[in-house]
């Protein structure tokens, strides 16, 4: 469906088909049509030469949104968040604050993120869906991160609640390496098909993502481990204990070392201090 807007005469049309069209090539594994969308989003901000504001406006926007989500360094010289979200509509002003948060976040700095967050919801963030989801999911990466589990699998409740209904659970599959564990301690007991379909979700888009983050960046994220294992790592590589780990998942402390012991095989590495370079932040 947004393949077809592609050529829309339309600038915001386009360059927002063009966003959504990357990231679902990035799901199937089709890196060279993604990054040549992203090319074309360059190259059209660059062709139109009139209304100044409103396409530095979506530059900054479109830039952001596909930096952070790829985790790769911001452009040079983009506008702050004060200057283009209040110009935004609001169902895309929600969507731009869950960036935000999510750039927060990977500058560790979680405790502003959460404001972001909670002050998002709470001017009526939840009446959009997507962006709802994913602030909530960004709201689940910041308490994993300051170890407040209560406080993430609320979250992590909420934006399932909100999901279901539509079946939009391509989020929490895209999510899935930042959220420490949480899908498969929540999500897996209950709702075991539903969590099948989000790990399909997880590989598809890390397989994409990588091949787009990796070559630019020069870091390596791990490719070869399991799901659990990868969450198993992501936990052990933040300081988290073998008996917090085997806590949190409801799995025994021999197995999360199980776990540990075959990520630092695959990865080829000594200890598990070796584990936090091949993973997300």
């Amino acid at each position: 469906m947004a393949k077809q807007y592609l050529t829309c005469s339309n600038t915001e049309l386009r360059l927002s088909a063009c966003l959504i069209y990357a990231f679902s090539n990035l799901s199937i594994g089709q890196i060279e049509q993604a990054k040549q969308v992203l090319e074309k989003i360059k190259s059209t901000l660059k062709e139109d030469k009139e209304r100044a504001q409103q396409i530095k406006v979506i530059d900054a926007f479109i830039a952001m949104a596909a930096a952070v989500l790829l985790h790769l360094p911001l452009p040079e010289d983009i506008p702050s968040m004060q200057e283009f979200i209040p110009i935004l509509p609001f169902g895309l002003r929600s969507f731009a604050l869950y960036v935000e948060a999510h750039y927060l976040y990977l500058q560790k700095n979680y405790e502003k993120s959460i404001g972001m967050i909670e002050a998002a919801l709470a001017m009526g963030a939840n009446q959009y869906p997507i962006p709802a989801i994913y602030l909530h999911l960004a709201a689940v990466m910041d308490y994993m991160s300051l170890k407040q589990l209560e406080k993430a699998e609320n979250h992590l409740l909420i934006a399932w609640k909100l999901a279901r209904p539509d079946d939009l659970i391509e989020g929490f599959g895209e999510h899935h390496g930042l959220l420490g564990g949480m899908l498969e301690a929540v999500i897996k007991p209950k709702w075991p098909e539903d969590f099948k379909r989000i790990i399909s979700i997880t590989y598809e888009f890390s397989a994409g993502w990588r091949k787009i983050h990796n070559p630019v960046t020069g870091h390596e994220v791990a490719d070869d481990l399991s799901t659990t294992e990868f969450a198993v790592a992501m936990l052990a590589a933040r300081g988290w204990t073998n008996s917090e780990i085997a806590k949190h998942l409801n799995i025994s402390a021999n197995t999360v070392k199980t776990h540990i012991s075959q990520a630092i095989k695959k990865l080829h590495v000594e200890n598990r201090k070796d584990l936090k370079q091949y993973m997300l932040k």
